[in-house]
């Protein structure tokens, strides 16, 4: 069993930056792909960013490309999500997602994912 907080979430204006974190619990941290989705209010829940097991491969929505970066850090059992020039769209709950796998393919689909965080505002002001 796997348990994932989120934190690091809050209010900033345009431009500004925050970092998100997700501490993962369990001892095969390792070997999991790490994701991050968002969800704004009245929309459906986004594939923002994930990260193959040992950090090689990232992947972001185009939305966040250039902007975002996803990290992971075995040693911790941590995964971050370093968010620059936010803008007003990027407003939504992020959540953390994980999954045990080891392979190459690239996992955007909430449905791949059997662990989640329960989620933290980020909220951008114009």
């Amino acid at each position: 069993q796997v348990q994932l907080v989120e934190s690091g979430g809050g209010l900033v204006q345009t431009g500004g930056s925050l970092r998100l974190s997700c501490a993962a619990s369990g001892r095969t941290f390792s070997r999991y792909v790490m994701a991050w989705f968002r969800q704004a209010p009245g929309k459906e829940r986004e594939f923002v960013s994930s990260i193959n097991w040992n950090g090689g491969t990232t992947y972001y929505t185009d939305s966040v490309k250039g902007r975002f970066t996803i990290s992971k850090d075995n040693a911790s059992n941590t995964v971050y999500l370093q968010m620059n020039s936010l803008k007003p769209e990027d407003t939504a709950v992020y959540f953390c997602a994980g999954t045990f796998y080891g392979g190459t393919a690239v996992l955007i689909q909430g449905n791949q994912y059997g662990y989640w965080g329960q989620g933290t505002q980020v909220t951008v002001s114009s």
